[in-house]
């Protein structure tokens, strides 16, 4: 990933656009300085009197060549604290802090070669953390990054338990520095750190007596340890070995009540299992308390729950009947699609056809259940075939800010697909996964 101030893109009406930065553009001092990361530069533009030294991006010629970027200084007056209004390709400007560990379960490992360039970077970084909600180990952490920490008191911050055995954490994480998570959470309880945790899953590993042993020495950091979800770990078929075994429904269930005992003690609802776990044990999805204020959603954690609340409210608002007959697919991974074809045995709508199409995975394996995973090429295969009027496609396929799936196909590339059989058919991408508002715009629309 490249290292600078590289410019993705600049807010509608901001003092970026008026000076008219581009995409591609790299902000090479900000007052003389190079930021490390988003976090300084937060508070250097909080001056009023601002100079950016610019490189612009190259530019293109009639005859496919390009022309270096130019070098441009701009001298910017502006309220104190007002935004420059400018996103950033990466968060962090003089590199990613790489993981320094060789996980049992991580999923970059069990990846092919030939996929997106970010798909293949290892992040550890406690900023990423602290700006996107990333998780960290701790084991690349140096006394530096502790003092900054402490000193801008930057809370939360997300953090990969996955056991407090140490032994045992070593062992998953193939790194000697993991053996000392009580002494990183020991250190974020003394200066009071939030963090949200997050445990992996392996079972035969770290579940069962680990697992109950990792939540009895949680118990002491309940004051900083704002949540906790537990994840079973993802198995693509590019895994070498078989150390790694796939969560059963007994799995699942005796994880679901050590978490509801955790929870019993600490008087309040902490801990969470994933919805995948939910689903393994084959039982209910819990109402919303269980999932507070759905921090952990990112991480499969309370989607199923707030997509079917907002169906259950959007349900009201639809029509009784369309005018003309209409077709409205939604495309989505294994899990969502057992959501979606129940919402449509509850659709009451005359004139309308509401399908959901399931995407097997097939590239990374039948294991891999999540939409977030699903690939450009199994979507070209699930839809050969098919007529369509209104595809849905849930934004959590696509890589932020993009039309681009994890293989590099684009949206362009599937509607090419089909429109040669269905020449008026209209591709809607979800941009919010877990509400059925946009959903219900789509059928109602006339």
């Amino acid at each position: 990933m490249k290292k600078g101030m590289v410019i993705f893109g600049t807010k509608e009406g901001s003092i970026a656009e008026e000076l008219g930065l581009q995409k591609g553009d790299e902000i090479l001092t900000v007052n003389g300085i190079q930021p490390k990361d988003i976090i300084e530069l937060s508070f250097i533009i909080q001056e009023e009197n601002i100079s950016l030294a610019v490189k612009k991006a190259p530019q293109m010629q009639e005859d496919g060549s390009f022309l270096p970027g130019e070098l441009e200084l701009f001298e910017i007056e502006k309220d104190e604290d007002e935004d420059l209004g400018i996103d950033f390709e990466c968060a962090v400007f003089d590199g990613i802090k790489p993981c320094l560990n060789k996980c049992i379960f991580c999923f970059v490992d069990q990846q092919p070669k030939g996929l997106r360039e970010s798909l293949y970077v290892k992040d550890d970084d406690w900023r990423t953390s602290y700006l996107q909600g990333t998780y960290i180990t701790g084991t690349n952490l140096k006394e530096a990054d502790w003092e900054r920490i402490e000193a801008l008191r930057l809370s939360p911050l997300y953090v990969s338990i996955h056991t407090t055995n140490p032994d045992l954490r070593v062992k998953m994480l193939r790194n000697k520095r993991a053996g000392e998570i009580l002494t990183i959470l020991d250190r974020f309880k003394k200066t009071g750190i939030e963090i949200h945790g997050q445990i992996v899953l392996c079972p035969e590993i770290n579940d069962g007596e680990e697992l109950k042993h990792t939540l009895n020495n949680l118990k002491k950091y309940k004051k900083i340890l704002k949540s906790l979800a537990v994840v079973p770990v993802g198995v693509s078929k590019y895994r070498e070995g078989d150390i790694l075994k796939p969560l059963t429904k007994e799995n699942a269930n005796n994880i679901i009540d050590l978490l509801d005992e955790f929870n019993a003690c600490q008087k309040r609802h902490m801990a969470m299992a994933s919805d995948e776990i939910f689903l393994t044990a084959q039982r209910e999805i819990p109402d919303k308390k269980y999932y507070g204020d759905f921090v952990q959603i990112e991480d499969g954690v309370g989607a199923i729950r707030l997509m079917a609340d907002s169906f259950k409210k959007c349900k009201k608002k639809l029509k009784k009947k369309l005018k003309n007959k209409k077709k409205v697919s939604i495309l989505t991974g294994s899990i969502a699609a057992e959501l979606f074809k129940g919402f449509g045995r509850e659709i009451e709508v005359k004139n309308l056809d509401f399908e959901v199409i399931e995407i097997k995975n097939e590239f990374f394996g039948d294991k891999i259940s999540v939409a977030g995973l699903i690939t450009g090429i199994d979507i070209l295969k699930a839809i050969r075939g098919k007529d369509f009027q209104h595809i849905i496609i849930p934004s959590v396929m696509l890589k932020d800010g993009t039309d681009e799936f994890l293989d590099g196909i684009k949206i362009s590339d599937i509607e090419t697909k089909v429109k040669k059989t269905n020449p008026d058919a209209v591709i809607h991408i979800n941009k919010d996964c877990y509400n059925f508002d946009e959903i219900l715009t789509i059928i109602n629309l006339e």
